[in-house]
C-alpha cells in the first residue's frame, strides 16, 4: 500500500516552483512548516510507495512519489531529505505544477533546506503548457530566480526524431524573475529551421503569465499606392495598474508618423485617447493628423457620463492611413439616468463632414438635446401615463437666411411637452385591444429665415384605437406556428402652423414604426388627419432548430401626405407595401429580407441580408436596392452589393475575401483577400486592400499588409484549435 506522510518540516522543496515565494526559516531555526503563535502554514502532503527514516536520521521517500501542497504538485521517483546537512535530493524524471500556467522537469535536483538556492539538472520549463525553456541546468537563486544555462525557447510543437522547430531562441543564459515576470536573454540567436536570423546581446521578454508588460508588440508591414513601403513598430509602456500607453512610429519612404494610444481606467470609469502626427509628400510643409477619444464613467446618483470625441485634420487622412471609413466625424457628450420608470438623457452633438458635396458652414454642425420620461400608473383610469419633456437646438456657423427651399445658415430651437395615456384589454375570444389618447406642445425658435416665424407654438392631439388577435397552432410534427393579424385607426391634428422641417428630412418605413401615429424621426414633423394601418405578423418554429417569420403591412390616409420623400414609401394617400421576413436554420444560416412594393408592383427600396457559418467557412452579404429619390440626394437608381468571407483551406490555413460592388455602375467600389497561418508558435497574416472610389481630396487606393507574429509570448497567445504533429509538421 502507498503510504502518505503530512510534512510540513521536509517539504519546503515546493518553494521551487517560479510561482511561489518560500517564506524562510524563522529566527529560532524552525523549519518553514512549523507553526508559531498567530500564524498558519500550510501543510504539505506526501505520498509515495514506500516511506522510512534511516538510523542517520535521512527521510527517504521513494516509488510514486507525488507531494502536494496548496495549488503546487510534485512528482519523482526519489526524494531524500538529510536533516543534519540540511540537504534535500530529488530523483527523477521530476515534474513540479504551480496551477495551470507553469510546469518544471527535470532530470534530478539538489536543493538546499531554505529551498533558495539550488540546481536542477536536465530541466526544462514550460509556460501555459505552451512557451518551453529547455537547458542544460537551472539554478535557484535567492528564492526569486531561477537561472537556465544553454537554453533554447520555443512554443513550436518539438519532435524526438531530431528535426529543429519551425523558430526558436538559443540563449547562453536566461534569467526568470518571478517577481517581475520577466525573461532576461542574454547571448540570444533567432533561429528559423534552425538557421541563424537576428542576434541580440541582450534581450527582455515577459513571460506568458504576466498580463501587461511594457515592450514591443508586433510590427506590421504596409505597401500602398500613396504612402509606398513602410513598417509600424508598436511599443507599450505600463504607467502603473491602471494606465497604458503605445507609441508606435509609422515610417515609409512617403511619411513620417507617430501613432499614439492612451488607456486609462478610473475606479469608476475609463478613457482611450487614440491619434497621430504625420508629416507625409502627400500635403508637403503641412502636419497632418487626427485625435479620437471615448470614455464612460459612472457617477452619483445613478447618472452614467459618455463622450465621443473625433477630429481630424483633413477630409483625406482617415483613407490615407487606413483607418475608420466615415465620411462625417460625429463628436458627442452624453449625459444619462435610466431607472424603472424614468430617463433622462442630455447630449451635445458636433459633426463635421468630410464629404466633397457638404459644406461645413451650411450643416446642423453644434445639436444640443435634453429629453426627460415618466411614467405614471393611475389607480382610477388604470393603465400607464407617459409625460416627457424634451429640447432641442441646432446651430449652422452660415449667416445665409433659410427659405422654403433651402435651410441655408437657419437655427432652430425646439421645446416639447408631451403627455401620452394607453390601456389594454384582453377578452375571452384571445383579441387584444388598446386605446391610446395623448396631446403634444411644441414652441419653436428660428433664427437666420426668411419664411417661418420668429417664434411659433404648436398643440397636436391624438388618439389611436389598436387590435391584434394573436393565434398559436401547434402541427403533428412538434412544430409551432404564431398568427397575428393587427388593425390601428389613428387620429392627429397639428393645426396650420408652418414650422421648418429640419431633422425629418429622411424617413425609413419598417416593422418598428408601423403602428406608429407619426413615423418621422423628429418631434418638428407630425403626420396629420386619419389614418389606418393594418399588418399581419407570422412565425413558424420547428422542433429540428429552424425558424421563419414574416411581417405585412400597409397605411392609408384620408388626406394625401406630400412631406414624405419618393422612396420613403409612405407618400400620397396610402403607403407602399411593406414586406419583411426571415429565416434562420440552426445556428449555420440566416436571412432577413425587406422592401418596399408599390401600387405598380416595383419595389421603392428593397435589401436583403445573409450569414452563413460553419466550423470552416463564413460568409455574411448584403444587396441593397434604392430607387431614384432627388430629395435624397439620389438622381439615379442605387443598386450594390457586398459580402465578407473566410474559408479553412485546411488545418492552420485560412483564406478570406471582401468586396463592394456598385451593380449600377458595374464596378467595383472596394475589394480586398487576405491569408492567414496560424499555428500553436506562429502567425503570419497577408492582406490586399483596393478602393476604387476617388473624390477631390481623395485617391483610388491599394493597401498590402504584412504581419507576423511570434505566439507564446501573450497571455492566451497561440492557436488551440491547431497544433502540428511530427508526422507531418
Amino acid at each position: 500500500m502507498r503510504r502518505a506522510l503530512l510534512l510540513s518540516t521536509v517539504l519546503p522543496f515546493l518553494a521551487v516552483a517560479p510561482m511561489s515565494l518560500p517564506p524562510p526559516a524563522d529566527a529560532q531555526g524552525r523549519p518553514f512548516g512549523s507553526q508559531t503563535a498567530g500564524t498558519t502554514q500550510t501543510p504539505a502532503i506526501l505520498v509515495a510507495d514506500q516511506l522510512f527514516i534511516t538510523p542517520e536520521r535521512t527521510l527517504v521517500a521513494q516509488g510514486n512519489v507525488e507531494a502536494f501542497q496548496g495549488n503546487t504538485r510534485l512528482s519523482a521517483k526519489k526524494i531524500t531529505f538529510d536533516q543534519t546537512e540540511g540537504s534535500l535530493q530529488i530523483e527523477g524524471p521530476i515534474r513540479i505544477d504551480e496551477g495551470e500556467d507553469v510546469t518544471i522537469l527535470a532530470d534530478a535536483a539538489e536543493l538546499d533546506r531554505d529551498m533558495r538556492n539550488g540546481l536542477l539538472v536536465g530541466a526544462r520549463m514550460v509556460f501555459q503548457q505552451q512557451l518551453q525553456l529547455a537547458s542544460l541546468q537551472m539554478t535557484r537563486v535567492g528564492g526569486r530566480y531561477t537561472q537556465l544555462y544553454k537554453t533554447a525557447v520555443t512554443s513550436c510543437h518539438v519532435c524526438n526524431d531530431g528535426r529543429p522547430p519551425l523558430w526558436q531562441i538559443r540563449a547562453e543564459r536566461i534569467t526568470h524573475d518571478q517577481q517581475e515576470k520577466q525573461l532576461y536573454l542574454e547571448s540570444a540567436q533567432l533561429r528559423v529551421m534552425d538557421v541563424p536570423v537576428f542576434y541580440f546581446p541582450a534581450i527582455r521578454l515577459p513571460d506568458p503569465t504576466l498580463e501587461r508588460a511594457s515592450g514591443f508588440l508586433i510590427p506590421s508591414l504596409r505597401t500602398t499606392s500613396n504612402l509606398g513601403t513602410g513598417v509600424k513598430v508598436p511599443y507599450f509602456l505600463t504607467l502603473g495598474p491602471h494606465r497604458d500607453l503605445t507609441i508606435a512610429p509609422y515610417v515609409s519612404s512617403r511619411t513620417r508618423t507617430l501613432d499614439l494610444r492612451y488607456r486609462q481606467a478610473f475606479r469608476r470609469g475609463e478613457i482611450e485617447i487614440n491619434g497621430a502626427y504625420t508629416r507625409d509628400d502627400l500635403y508637403p510643409g503641412e502636419g497632418r493628423g487626427y485625435v479620437f477619444a471615448d470614455g464612460t464613467f459612472d457617477l452619483p446618483r445613478d447618472f452614467k457620463l459618455r463622450f465621443d470625441v473625433k477630429s481630424v485634420s483633413d477630409d483625406a487622412y482617415l483613407v490615407d492611413y487606413g483607418l475608420d471609413d466615415l465620411d462625417r466625424l460625429r463628436s458627442e457628450v452624453v449625459l444619462s439616468r435610466v431607472k424603472r420608470d424614468s430617463l433622462l438623457r442630455a447630449s451635445a452633438i458636433s459633426y463635421k463632414t468630410l464629404r466633397d458635396s457638404e459644406n461645413q458652414d451650411l450643416i446642423p454642425s453644434s445639436i444640443g438635446n435634453i429629453y426627460y420620461e415618466r411614467r405614471f400608473f393611475p389607480d382610477r383610469i388604470g393603465g400607464e401615463m407617459r409625460l416627457s419633456v424634451e429640447t432641442h437646438g441646432h446651430n449652422r456657423t452660415s449667416d445665409l437666411e433659410g427659405n422654403l427651399t433651402d435651410a441655408a445658415g437657419r437655427d432652430v430651437g425646439r421645446a416639447t411637452l408631451d403627455l401620452d395615456w394607453r390601456r389594454s384589454w384582453r377578452f375571452n375570444s384571445g383579441l387584444v385591444t388598446e386605446v391610446s389618447l395623448g396631446a403634444a406642445a411644441d414652441i419653436f425658435e428660428v433664427f437666420d429665415d426668411s419664411v417661418f416665424d420668429s417664434t411659433s407654438t404648436r398643440f397636436s392631439p391624438r388618439s389611436a384605437l389598436t387590435s391584434r388577435l394573436p393565434m398559436t397552432r401547434r402541427e403533428g410534427s412538434g412544430a409551432t406556428q404564431y398568427l397575428e393579424p393587427i388593425l390601428q385607426i389613428g387620429w392627429t391634428d397639428i393645426g396650420d402652423t408652418a414650422v421648418p422641417n429640419d431633422e425629418s428630412n429622411f424617413v425609413e418605413f419598417d416593422r418598428g414604426n408601423l403602428l406608429e401615429l407619426s413615423r418621422f424621426p423628429a418631434t418638428d414633423a407630425r403626420e396629420e388627419g386619419v389614418t389606418v394601418a393594418y399588418g399581419l405578423n407570422w412565425a413558424r418554429y420547428s422542433p429540428s432548430g429552424w425558424q421563419a417569420s414574416a411581417t405585412i403591412g400597409q397605411v392609408f390616409r384620408d388626406t394625401n401626405e406630400t412631406r414624405f420623400t419618393k422612396s420613403s414609401g409612405l407618400g400620397g394617400t396610402s403607403s407602399d407595401l411593406l414586406l419583411a421576413a426571415q429565416l434562420k436554420l440552426n445556428d449555420e444560416l440566416a436571412i432577413s429580407t425587406r422592401g418596399l412594393l408599390n401600387g405598380s408592383l416595383n419595389f421603392s427600396k428593397a435589401e436583403v441580408r445573409g450569414d452563413w457559418m460553419t466550423d470552416r467557412a463564413s460568409l455574411t452579404g448584403t444587396y441593397l436596392w434604392l430607387g431614384t429619390d432627388p430629395a435624397e440626394g439620389r438622381s439615379e437608381e442605387t443598386s450594390e452589393l457586398w459580402f465578407d468571407g473566410s474559408y479553412e483551406v485546411s488545418p492552420g490555413w485560412t483564406a478570406s475575401a471582401n468586396l463592394r460592388y456598385d451593380i449600377s455602375d458595374a464596378r467595383a467600389t472596394r475589394a480586398g483577400v487576405g491569408l492567414v497561418y496560424s499555428n500553436e508558435c506562429v502567425k503570419v497574416d497577408l492582406s490586399v486592400n483596393r478602393r476604387y472610389t476617388s473624390t477631390t481630396s481623395v485617391e483610388p487606393t491599394t493597401d498590402f499588409g504584412f504581419t507576423i507574429a511570434l505566439n507564446g509570448f501573450s497571455v492566451d497567445g497561440g492557436s488551440k484549435s491547431y497544433r502540428r504533429s511530427c508526422k507531418n509538421t
